[in-house]
């Protein structure tokens, strides 16, 4: 039944899902109507809304490029290639690896939601090319499915955030004290959740696995083999004798590593700019030469096209959607409705939806916190389940949100329609798992 109903989706999306640039287009005209609809502004307003917002991922985007970029140059060397190899030599058989590969990227995930982006794509890539028959496009959607218990694990932006002091609406909900971590990341309905999605989910992607007419493997435009180290040749002039130079690629991996050591040391975090650094500092020392490693980040540059013309419309699409205030009225529409027992679930609910318009787990806490939380309190809701219910909802329809799948299709070498229509059945699966949990526990 999974396989059938997981086929009819991606019939579906193969036939009506447009590309992901036209997808936020698309978006884009959709909240620019429900502003002026539901909310009573004026096509002047919205526009304004949209022009204020274009520009504030900038920085984000930036980010996801280096994300892309970094993982992909780090993967075309040597040492990373044989850890990859290693742990795709884990499953011998194609429902082996479809489940490998979810496990994986789920536990990866969970400890940091960009090096697990980036570790499932790797993974999917290096299990497609050592093993045949696997149908490549439900591989990728399986690395990506990983991605669900992000907003659950160490990197979660919304726990973090109710873990620290800061002067904000939340510190005069709770009197200046925060919800640590053992409420939220750490709470044992939390870590139940996650631990029932890391067993049922591979189950539910290897009973997806299409009929052997079906599969379509890897390309083989995409076996592209590692970025060889060249031979070693100081070349005749000074510009080549630099450029092949292992001492330069040493001493620059020497100088980031110290700063990262620092960091750490002083009392830094895992975060997207630290993933950065170590994948970027790292692939200059494993590549040996600045002349290797610039060939390997050339050819990942590439695959970046996608988050530099969409990043910018999705900003434009969350200025519409946060200055128009149709996603507090979507926030406050569910706490209405809800009750002290079907209040987690319906926050759950309302952040699924706001997640599709802004799909950043910063935004929409700067949207949402501000109305749930009060509410929760006034219902009697701990404030960690509350918190949780809305780190929950934006994680859950990633599954069917572009915006975070285009760094693993980047690297993947694949479009979006080839699986979102297996990324429906994860989020049915999850969706439903996560709402149960949060009704009953």
């Amino acid at each position: 039944m999974v396989k059938s109903i997981a086929g009819s989706f991606s019939k579906i999306v193969r036939r009506w899902l447009p590309d992901a640039f036209l997808f936020a287009v698309i978006l884009t005209f959709a909240v620019f109507v429900f502003g002026i609809i539901f909310q009573g502004q004026s096509p002047v307003d919205m526009v304004k809304f949209w022009g204020q917002g274009f520009w504030k991922l900038l920085a984000f985007a930036m980010q996801m490029v280096l994300v892309l970029v970094t993982g992909h140059t780090l993967a075309k060397t040597k040492a990373v290639e044989s850890i990859l190899i290693s742990l795709s030599k884990l499953a011998s058989t194609p429902n082996q690896a479809i489940m490998v590969t979810t496990f994986f990227a789920m536990v990866a995930c969970w400890i940091n939601w960009g090096f697990g982006l980036i570790v499932g794509a790797l993974l999917a890539k290096q299990m497609a090319k050592r093993i045949q028959g696997i149908h490549y496009g439900l591989l990728v959607a399986s690395a990506y499915s990983g991605f669900i218990v992000w907003h659950a694990g160490l990197s979660g932006s919304i726990p973090l955030k109710v873990a620290q002091a800061s002067k904000n609406f939340m510190s005069q909900i709770t009197g200046g004290e925060v919800i640590p971590v053992t409420e939220t990341i750490f709470a044992w309905q939390n870590l139940l959740i996650c631990l029932v999605l890391m067993v049922t989910l591979p189950i539910i992607n290897k009973m997806m696995i299409p009929n052997p007419e079906d599969i379509v493997e890897i390309d083989p435009s995409l076996l592209g083999e590692r970025a060889e180290v060249t031979e070693d040749h100081p070349g005749t002039t000074p510009a080549e004798k630099i450029e092949n130079s292992k001492v330069v690629s040493m001493l620059l991996g020497l100088f980031g590593f110290s700063y990262v050591v620092y960091y750490f040391t002083h009392g830094g975090s895992l975060g997207l700019n630290s993933v950065n650094m170590i994948f970027l500092f790292a692939g200059i020392v494993l590549h040996g030469t600045p002349a290797n490693f610039l060939k390997a980040a050339n050819e990942a540059i590439k695959n970046t096209g996608g988050i530099v013309l969409q990043f910018p419309l999705y900003a434009g699409i969350m200025g519409m959607m946060v200055h128009s205030g149709l996603a507090a009225s979507i926030s406050q529409w569910f706490v209405q409705v809800s009750t002290p027992m079907t209040f987690p679930f319906f926050t759950f609910l309302s952040a699924g939806i706001v997640n599709f318009f802004v799909p950043s787990g910063g935004g929409q806490w700067a949207v949402q916190g501000p109305i749930v939380m009060p509410a929760a309190q006034a219902l009697g809701v701990p404030l960690g389940k509350a918190a949780m219910a809305i780190a929950w909802g934006d994680a859950w329809t990633n599954m069917i949100q572009p915006f975070w799948a285009l760094p693993l299709l980047g690297i993947a070498g694949l479009g979006i329609r080839d699986i979102m229509g297996y990324c429906v059945v994860a989020l049915l699966w999850g969706g439903g798992v996560i709402s149960l949990a949060l009704m009953l526990l």
